[in-house]
Order: structure tokens, then C-alpha cells, then sequence
């Protein structure tokens, strides 16, 4: 019966590693300009449904524009102010990943670490999932400016 049930987990586990994929970085380049310019394409969107929502003229449109992007420079300077932290609280995270990992080897023999460790996977796989699931069923904000007359 054990053999059975390992052999269905490492099966299991076959088919999760086969299932991810790995992205180049010219992949990710092309996906930055992608969702860049679909931004771009949302504000636009967004400044004619206000536009036509209320009734603006284009010198409104323009300081809206500006107003806008003046934002969005603040928050990109904010994340880049800030990155710093993230990769030091990323690299102390990993760390007591590590040392968590070390210690559970040391308590669990290896036939339990390795049933932990496919149990911490497929964890980290559900949850990686949900996220995907919720990011694809989440609905594009309302701006309001339509509901305006």
C-alpha cells in the first residue's frame, strides 16, 4: 500500500515539474512591452470615457493626462526607493526558508523529508494556482466616469 501511494506521489510530482514552464528573459522583455503598451491603451480608454463621460474639453483632457502620468512617475520612483528593502527581506526570507528546510532534515528521516517535501510542493502549487485562477477571473476596474451624466 505504501509503495502504491508513493508511487502515485512521485507520478503526481512528474507531472507538476513537467507542467511549469520556463521563461526566457527575452520572454520577459516582450511581455514588459506588452503590458506597457496595453496600459497605455487602458489610459487612453480611460481618458475618452472621461471625456465623454463628463463632457471635458481637451485642455481638461491634457491636465488630467499630465496629472496622471505625474502619478505614475511618483509610484515608480517610490518602487525603486524601496526595492532595495524587498530583495533584503527576499534574500532574509529564503534564508530561514533554508534553515527551516536543514532543520526539518535533521528531525525527519529521508523516507519523511521527501513526503514533506512533495507535500510543500503541491501546497505551493494549489496556492499557485488559486492566484492564477483569481488574477484570471478578476473583472476590469470601473472607473465610474460612465456612470456620470
Amino acid at each position: 500500500m505504501k509503495k502504491l501511494v508513493l508511487a502515485i506521489a512521485f507520478i503526481g510530482m512528474g507531472s507538476f515539474a513537467m507542467a511549469q514552464q520556463t521563461t526566457t528573459p527575452q520572454d520577459r522583455q516582450a511581455r514588459a512591452v506588452e503590458m506597457k503598451q496595453k496600459m497605455e491603451q487602458k489610459q487612453q480608454e480611460r481618458l475618452a470615457e472621461m471625456k465623454k463621460g463628463l463632457n471635458l474639453n481637451e485642455s481638461q483632457v491634457a491636465q488630467i493626462k499630465d496629472l496622471q502620468d505625474k502619478r505614475n512617475a511618483e509610484r515608480k520612483a517610490e518602487f525603486e526607493k524601496n526595492k532595495g528593502d524587498r530583495q533584503v527581506k527576499m534574500q532574509e526570507m529564503m534564508a530561514k526558508k533554508a534553515q527551516m528546510d536543514a532543520d526539518m532534515k535533521k528531525i525527519l528521516n529521508p523516507e519523511q523529508y521527501d513526503k514533506w517535501q512533495a507535500d510543500r510542493k503541491a501546497k505551493a502549487e494549489k496556492v499557485k494556482m488559486a492566484m492564477k485562477e483569481r488574477r484570471m477571473m478578476k473583472k476590469p476596474m470601473n472607473t465610474g466616469a460612465a456612470d456620470v451624466k
